[in-house]
């Protein structure tokens, strides 16, 4: 989607199931083992009394909606904020949602709203970002 077809209030998502084989996979990518992802035994003793998903597995999720939807193919990003609310589990269905909130079309920019939201409706992620859209020559 190119900059002159975005506009403030634009919204979209991408929502997913987070499967053991997810965190085993997101674990093996980033080689972060963390026993509060992979140790049902050693997270059962922790904050959170069980296992639970990589907050970046979460996180990483905003990133395909930007990939993929809004604004899309040949989307850059640029940067991103993000505070993790609550813990996600393995069966939680996480949605990941985007609302534009700003352009800057001289440069390419759009500034985004962004945040996961769990099957109950709360927020387990929040934060904003800012992409470089594609030029008028790309699609």
């Amino acid at each position: 989607m190119r900059i002159d077809q975005i506009a403030a209030g634009m919204t979209a998502e991408f929502s997913k199931t987070v499967t053991e084989a997810d965190v085993v996979m997101f674990a093996g990518v980033t080689g972060d083992f963390n026993p509060a992802h992979l140790d049902a035994v050693a997270a059962e003793k922790g904050p959170f009394g069980g296992r639970i998903a990589h907050g970046m597995l979460s996180a990483s999720f905003i990133s395909t909606v930007l990939a993929m939807r809004l604004p899309g193919p040949g989307t850059i990003y640029l940067s991103q904020s993000l505070k993790f609310l609550r813990p996600v589990r393995i069966g939680d269905t996480v949605t990941a949602r985007v609302e534009v909130l700003e352009m800057m079309a001289a440069k390419r920019r759009v500034r985004l709203a962004t945040w996961v939201e769990n099957q109950t409706g709360e927020k387990v992620v929040d934060g904003e970002a800012l992409v470089m859209v594609p030029g008028q020559d790309r699609q």
